[in-house]
């Protein structure tokens, strides 16, 4: 079984006792999916909470549906925005997720708890006596000391030194430790090599939720994601055929299985998975560091379907960098704003972060490639948003230089309306498995997998298949452990 729910009575019953005590009930895949199934009792606590409080009610804020305020939200509709045309410069509408509103203000929080849920409700992990470790690049160490601490658990945030300044800051308030490895976004061995060491130190006395090999990631997005995309698309009443793309960064894999439930929905969608220019691992088999925060590489994550993965879009992180600027020096929004941008497209220049804005540079990459037009519609997901990234304005500022009006002209110019189709890569059969392959370098020689299970994941036609499912599981196991939470 790939999502490991074996019970283990004594400490599932010490959880139990743990989640009474501090008030915590669990939500299910379904409340998360749907939060009109969240009960009143519920939604009224929610009118007192901020969504960024660290109260265990905001548990039920992990959704794509928060109402888009700060405190005191209920649900509405899927947060989403449509990229306008006069900054992507293609005909096709590219739409994309909002993160900005789950609590931490990115979506990792909602894989940290489906890593987390399963685990207490089984007794796979012992709230009261085991720490919590998070090997991350960046949100979802964030989200996973978060839920730990809404949870009272003892957490462990492990990250790059190299990361922002706005979320170490943040993780201090909330971690148990934070730990900071060696060098930037692309050296994700030396977090794995630090989870080892924290392995041999403390044995038992830690559990390592690693994102790129936990498949709870991988089912939190196929069910939650992929729903709230194929929910915007049924709404917008976009033809089947008009379903053309999916794109978003390769990171831990798991944002990438949204598009596994869209494929089941609209089998010709394309799927596209991006990553740096600086580090082209699947492009090239390359390596190097860049600046696309929080979305790691120089390897193929476990949980990475490749299947069906269709392209490769590899972007510039200069691009990013110089576009994050567009998005919000002075300069940059009067020069937008100048090129006939909306009031209400500028207010929602707030939704990029960093590695959004390389989700939508992928997603323009996409539509030309393919040459989609007017009907066309390409969807991706902004993560997280600009507010993360606020200490990078200076920092660019005394590398490059003021941003000014000509600054901004060429920005819109080159990085956005003459952005290519250069570095991305149409997979055949073949060079999907290539890449399918580079599993074996990270996860067979380094963390202890099979040869036997790389190969189930590209031959086994059920082996991607047996994980949909498990989110029913999961949600009885949830509802049993909530009623024994009320002594019901």
């Amino acid at each position: 079984m790939l999502i490991n729910l074996t019970m283990h009575p004594e400490i599932r019953a010490k959880n139990v006792k743990l989640c009474r005590e501090k008030g915590i009930l669990l939500p299910t895949f379904k409340q998360m999916c749907d939060p009109s199934l969240i009960p009143e009792s519920i939604l009224k606590k929610l009118d007192q909470v901020g969504l960024w409080d660290v109260n265990p009610v905001n548990l039920y804020r992990i959704n794509w549906h928060n109402e888009p305020k700060e405190k005191g939200g209920r649900f509405g509709g899927v947060n989403y925005i449509e990229i306008p045309r006069e900054i992507t410069g293609v005909k096709a509408h590219i739409y994309a997720l909002v993160g900005k509103y789950f609590p931490t203000g990115a979506h990792k929080v909602g894989a940290t708890y489906s890593c987390l849920a399963p685990a207490l409700v089984t007794g796979n992990f012992d709230a009261e006596e085991q720490q919590a470790v998070w090997p991350s690049t960046g949100n979802y160490c964030r989200g996973g000391a978060y839920n730990s601490a809404l949870l009272g658990c003892k957490s462990i945030a492990i990250l790059p030194e190299g990361m922002s300044k706005e979320r170490f800051d943040w993780l201090k308030t909330v971690a148990g430790e934070v730990i900071a490895t060696p060098g930037c976004e692309s050296n994700v061995k030396e977090i794995f090599d630090k989870c080892h060491e924290l392995d041999k130190e403390r044995g038992t006395h830690i559990v390592i939720f690693n994102q790129f090999e936990q498949f709870e990631n991988y089912l939190w997005h196929y069910t939650v994601t992929g729903s709230a995309i194929i929910e915007v698309l049924k709404q917008l009443g976009v033809k089947s055929e008009n379903v053309r793309g999916y794109v978003s960064s390769t990171g831990s894999g798991g944002t990438l299985a949204a598009g596994d439930q869209l494929k089941d929905v609209y089998p010709d969608i394309k799927i596209g998975s991006g990553e740096a220019l600086q580090c082209p691992t699947l492009l090239r088999n390359g390596f190097g560091g860049h600046r696309i925060e929080g979305i790691g590489d120089k390897h193929v994550p476990w949980i990475h379907n490749v299947k069906n993965t269709d392209m490769i879009l590899a972007i510039d992180d200069q691009d990013c960098m110089d576009i994050y600027r567009l998005f919000n020096e002075p300069a940059g929004i009067a020069y937008l704003k100048k090129q006939g941008v909306s009031d209400k497209d500028i207010a929602n220049l707030q939704y990029f972060g960093i590695s959004g804005i390389g989700n939508m540079l992928g997603a323009i990459k996409m539509a030309k490639y393919y040459e989609l037009d007017e009907d066309d519609v390409v969807f991706t997901v902004l993560t997280d948003s600009s507010v993360m990234y606020k200490s990078r304005l200076p920092e660019l500022t005394a590398q490059q230089g003021k941003f000014d009006e000509t600054e901004a002209a060429k920005v819109l110019a080159a990085a956005l309306h003459h952005q290519g189709i250069e570095n991305a890569l149409e997979l055949t059969y073949y060079e999907k498995l290539r890449v399918h392959n580079l599993k074996y370098y990270t996860w067979i020689e380094q963390q202890g997998k099979t040869a036997e299970e790389l190969r189930a994941q590209w031959y086994d036609r059920s082996y991607w298949k047996q994980l949909p499912p498990m989110a029913k599981q999961i949600d009885e196991l949830i509802e049993s452990f909530n009623k024994e939470i009320l002594g019901q």
